[in-house]
């Protein structure tokens, strides 16, 4: 579960936000709707409708507190990136898609603890079929379904080829799974390929039911979290990149963006009328865990790496992490 801050979803964004800005074509778009699908990163309060589970922080002050004053289930201390990225095109904040409403403007069908594979999957792994599993890629998809006739009625091509798609990320929490179950490394970097497909194929349902313009965010680096620094860290210096990250753990965050990348351009290629977009997230959270100071940040990473929870530093303006693996979103 991932939670941030304002300032880091802003630039979580610009890496979204750019890729859409290099073809003409959207430069002047005007989007009827964004429609989001994804994890904690995305998640506008899908986990918490009909009131947040005692267990989710994220339900409980101080979340919320710089934009909303209030929690509401987003894991941020205020606004997500996809939040951003409807201002930025002047469309209202997407709504969680299971609160019921007006979505003709927008939903968010993400939800905290969601994965691309289903629960059969880990089930068939040898993990529980209900591990990090709220609300799986394709079960998504068919929330995303259910709401359409109330939206589009019968000319849904039409009006969702005029919207923004933003798919994921996906991925994170499937590794997070196993990895915390105490797999090796080696098994989960084989469940990559597997992955990756799913996600394809989900963006390939998306496209064919319409959708244009679709952004698709790559995992973030997980060896620069503090969970995995703290459970994973070593004596060994030659473990860690000059971030201060863990090498192995980065590695199989680049090897799943190099094959959704490769993924995306063969997916591009078999639907030409389409612009799918790649955003590199892992890239921006780099440069924040490098340059701290750059995102108004004074505090490298490696400072924190013996803290079992890093709870203390909610919501306090001087670091770039919420808790453990949480990149905050107001970087100043």
């Amino acid at each position: 579960m991932v939670k941030m801050t304002m300032r880091a979803a802003r630039q979580l964004l610009l890496a979204a936000v750019a890729l859409l800005l290099c073809a003409h074509a959207a430069v002047a778009q005007r989007y009827n709707a964004i429609y989001s699908f994804g994890d904690s990163i995305s998640d506008t309060g899908n986990l918490c409708v009909g009131g947040c589970p005692s267990w989710l922080t994220t339900g409980q002050a101080p979340y919320g507190k710089t934009f909303f004053g209030r929690p509401t289930g987003r894991c941020s201390d205020g606004r997500v990136i996809v939040d951003f990225l409807a201002e930025h095109f002047g469309l209202p904040l997407p709504p969680a898609s299971k609160a019921g409403g007006d979505f003709k403007k927008g939903a968010n069908m993400a939800i905290i603890g969601a994965t691309s594979m289903d629960a059969a999957f880990f089930k068939s792994i040898g993990l529980s079929d209900k591990i990090w599993n709220n609300g799986p890629l394709d079960t998504q998809i068919q929330w995303f379904r259910q709401l359409l006739p109330s939206v589009c009625g019968r000319d849904c091509k039409n009006y969702l080829s005029n919207s923004l798609f933003v798919v994921g990320e996906f991925g994170g929490n499937d590794y997070n799974a196993p990895l915390f179950a105490g797999r090796s490394m080696s098994e989960v970097r084989g469940y990559v390929p597997q992955v990756v497909s799913k996600i394809v194929r989900g963006l390939e349902t998306l496209i064919r039911m319409g959708a244009v313009d679709v952004v698709v965010p790559g995992v973030l680096p997980i060896g620069c979290f503090p969970i995995y620094l703290t459970l994973y860290g070593t004596s060994n210096g030659g473990d860690y990149d000059g971030n201060g990250c863990l090498r192995s753990y980065n590695g199989l965050s680049s090897y799943h963006n190099t094959l959704l990348k490769r993924s995306i351009s063969n997916l591009q290629r078999t639907y030409p009328h389409a612009r799918i977009m790649y955003a590199d997230f892992y890239s921006q959270v780099t440069q924040m865990v490098r340059s701290p100071q750059n995102f108004g940040k004074y505090d490298s990473i490696s400072k924190y790496t013996h803290f079992t929870w890093i709870r203390l530093l909610i919501f306090s303006k001087k670091y770039c992490f919420l808790e453990s693996k949480c990149p905050r979103i107001q970087l100043a």
